[in-house]
């Protein structure tokens, strides 16, 4: 039997499937489209998921194919210097999706995961044992576990029947690649011009000759699935800047809307969601992928633990007590940053005042956060400022401490040299080294970075294990 199929091969069931590949767990990815998709509908990675893929040694290979961009001016568009982050990694990673696909499409085929293209879910239905899900084809496939990664029209949540409450689309917006004929002055000074009113409007360069370009639709379509023509883009272009700017060639076109949506449970027996399929929202600070690809980073080592037995009660449960508050919260800023980009004489006062209490650099600093997810702190009870937090990675005497997490486990970073994990050592790993940045005997790290005990008891230590990581062996 197979321990746990994704229904999707984006951004975040690619993320997962790697991440249960990291323990042994035998993963089979159903994606829908029979080929990958080109067009890009998120353009880069926030610190917090830069961070991750550093944690899994794959930093490297997004770094060569992206560029690095300065922190600023993401919540609802208001520019403003980049704040000081708690991060090694402080930047933007310019990257388009399709790259990001194909990475961890293969990392995850490098680690073992079964990619099947061409499989459309069409049923599912589930039991003590399992769960048996319905292909188009009439295939019927057998798992442990299924994890809906398939989208924000997703069918698994469908099948499930989950509540997606929230608010329909009211705007919509247009946007594609192509070529344009107009002069690099004269599109500067256009949307020099445009910007100063409308934030859902601009025409990127790609460096190849063609530009990204966004335009306001003119309504809301009945079915986003169908792309909008040129013509439909060059009238609104005309509309909205005087303007067409000469477009031609696209490669491709698309519509997305402002509709925000959640799932009201993350998970419902043996069927789990993650990414578009638990939540939908505007783009508004290019959260999406990343608050996807983070779902999957925190449930991967818990459905590893439970297909391996060790998981303690609650684990599994925990991935929703902990990322839906997450996708509620960047619900409401992409709610309040729709807001701020309206047109509406009050929503631009109150877009004013907002600038203004971003010179203070602590309200500048919280609201980046807010986009970039690091400043997140899941809810373990009181304790150390640091718990519950992620960790940054700190230089070690002997390397960093990002580089020994690759391996997706737990860690102990053991200040003291007099700690063990003795009875845990199948799944925590011990580090014994020194770092100028932490200021705490030691520190107990879950799989996904997150602290999960500060201190230098051992007593307490044995404590807290087990919360996390199970019953000690041996």
């Amino acid at each position: 039997m197979i321990d746990v199929i994704v229904a999707g091969g984006g951004p975040t069931g690619l993320m997962l499937a790697g991440e249960l590949r990291l323990h042994g767990v035998r993963v089979v990815v159903l994606e829908r489209d029979a080929e990958p998709t080109t067009v890009v509908r998120a353009l880069g990675m926030h610190a917090r998921s830069i961070e991750m893929m550093d944690q899994r040694g794959l930093l490297e290979r997004f770094l060569a194919l992206g560029k690095q961009y300065p922190v600023g001016g993401f919540f609802a568009g208001i520019s403003k210097p980049a704040p000081e982050l708690d991060s090694a990694h402080a930047y933007v990673l310019g990257i388009p999706q399709p790259t990001t696909d194909r990475l961890l499409t293969e990392h995850a085929i490098d680690l073992g995961a079964e990619i099947r293209r061409g499989c459309e879910v069409v049923g599912l239905s589930q039991d003590d044992d399992g769960v048996t899900v319905e292909l188009s084809d009439g295939t019927r496939l057998r798992s442990r576990y299924l994890v809906g990664c398939d989208g924000g029209r997703s069918a698994v949540r469908k099948l499930l029947g989950v509540g997606f409450p929230g608010e329909p689309s009211r705007v919509d917006t247009l946007l594609g690649e192509m070529e344009l004929t107009a002069s690099p002055e004269t599109l500067t000074a256009v949307m020099t011009e445009v910007r100063k009113t409308q934030t859902r409007f601009g025409a990127m360069p790609l460096g190849d000759g063609t530009y990204r370009v966004v335009v306001p639709a003119e309504g809301v379509a009945e079915d986003r699935t169908v792309p909008p023509t040129l013509e439909e883009l060059r009238q609104q272009l005309l509309a909205v800047a005087g303007t067409d700017f000469g477009v031609h060639s696209p490669r491709w076109l698309s519509r997305f809307g402002d509709a925000t949506r959640q799932a009201e449970r993350y998970r419902v027996g043996r069927v789990l969601l993650a990414g578009d399929a638990a939540h939908i929202h505007p783009p508004m600070g290019g959260q999406g992928l990343n608050l996807g690809v983070q779902d999957a980073f925190n449930l991967g080592w818990k459905l590893a633990a439970e297909v391996a037995g060790w998981a303690p009660e609650g684990l599994l449960d925990s991935y929703h007590t902990e990322r839906h508050p997450v996708a509620a919260d960047v619900l409401e800023n992409t709610r309040v940053q729709m807001q701020l980009a309206s047109l509406d004489p009050g929503a631009q006062a109150v877009r004013r005042l907002v600038s203004e209490l971003m010179d203070f650099d602590e309200v500048n600093r919280h609201l980046t956060e807010k986009i970039v997810a690091i400043g997140i702190r899941y809810d373990f009870g009181a304790g150390h400022e640091l718990l519950g937090r992620r960790l940054r990675d700190v230089g070690l005497k002997q390397g960093r401490l990002y580089e020994r997490m690759h391996a997706g486990r737990g860690l102990l970073l053991d200040q003291t040299g007099r700690l063990s994990v003795a009875g845990w050592a199948d799944r925590v790993d011990h580090v014994v080294d020194t770092s100028e940045e932490l200021d705490v005997p030691a520190v107990l790290l879950r799989p996904d970075g997150h602290v999960a005990w500060v201190g230098e008891d051992q007593r307490d230590l044995i404590d807290q294990l087990p919360t996390w990581f199970g019953a000690a062996t041996g």
